[in-house]
């Protein structure tokens, strides 16, 4: 069994939607989204549906779910909470200031107050004020952060101010790293989380999406400090989300939580790498997918000392 690290937290956040559809208003700079994606019942009953049975099956990995209801019409992206808040060893959160209007509405003071019942916080670092001035940074979507080494890696747009992402920085020690990514046609990737992962022992990244040579051989570098394996994703791979995944601390051991479809988009030798460093634990999402967003988007990992006797709900 591998020992706890800093990197996997052992428990989650998730927020269970009601009404989902893929939002409008994000669609512009997401290029992951579904165009044409459909609407209605049918679809928030399929959301539902996902988000119930992953949480179950990471219950049944030994990782604690907090699942809080969204029963609005107006938060349609509320199933993707790790953008809005983070939460750090030592008793810190922060919340963050979001690109678009229509998702600013997610941030939730009953989550923040689970955390500080739950919890040990100390404080709590809002900078979602930042809107006000045009400054955006979408947490853990934004940035891919190295819990080991202290590094955040973001990848420039919209959706990531490097002036907010300095100050993250300044407040949380971590050294930023920030970069350009394209998709394969050519498109600045919204979030850097669907281009990377860093787990423990090893990185998924798509290499090939940071266009500057120096720049792309610089990160590669960084993410090799320390020993780990870098495992390099193509742009297929990345459209498929197999970017989009959490390491998380389970009952037996680290797992890595990612979507069905990103795990059908690796290929063996991928596969037969990540199983040295954690069991792959690939969780059915297509729905939630069509909103542009996958499994690391939907776990809002907790990096907080539990109180004692706080149980999970």
């Amino acid at each position: 069994m591998h020992k706890p690290s800093v990197q996997a937290p052992r428990a989650v956040v998730m927020i269970r939607p009601h009404h989902f559809h893929p939002n409008p208003a994000t669609a512009a700079d997401n290029a992951f989204q579904a165009r044409e994606a459909p609407e209605g019942a049918p679809v928030a009953a399929a959301a539902h549906a996902e988000v119930t049975r992953a949480a179950e099956r990471l219950e049944a990995a030994g990782i604690a779910v907090h699942l809080f209801e969204d029963e609005g019409c107006d938060t349609p992206d509320s199933v993707f909470p790790n953008n809005w808040f983070s939460t750090h060893a030592g008793g810190h959160v922060a919340i963050y200031p979001m690109f678009s209007p229509s998702r600013r509405r997610e941030r939730r003071q009953d989550v923040v107050e689970m955390l500080k019942q739950r919890y040990r916080v100390q404080d709590v670092i809002d900078y979602s004020g930042l809107e006000q001035d045009g400054v955006f940074l979408e947490g853990t979507g934004a940035m891919v952060l190295d819990h080991v080494e202290r590094v955040a890696y973001a990848a420039r747009s919209n959706r990531t101010n490097e002036v907010a992402l300095e100050r993250f920085c300044t407040h949380f020690n971590f050294e930023p790293m920030v970069f350009d990514a394209v998709d394969a046609a050519g498109r600045p990737i919204y979030h850097t989380n669907v281009l990377m992962c860093v787990g423990t022992e090893f990185s998924l990244i798509g290499l090939g999406a940071i266009p500057d040579a120096a720049r792309r051989a610089e990160v590669a570098a960084r993410l090799a400090e320390g020993g780990r394996a870098v495992i390099d994703l193509s742009h297929d791979e990345i459209a498929a989300f197999a970017g989009n995944a959490i390491e998380l601390q389970g009952r037996e051991g680290r797992v890595l939580a990612l979507s069905a479809r990103a795990l059908a988009a690796l290929g063996p030798a991928q596969r037969t790498r990540l199983e040295r460093f954690a069991v792959l634990l690939p969780l059915e999402v297509p729905t939630i997918e069509l909103a542009g967003g996958s499994v690391r988007c939907m776990l809002a990992g907790i990096h907080l000392a539990p109180r004692p006797g706080a149980a999970a709900t």
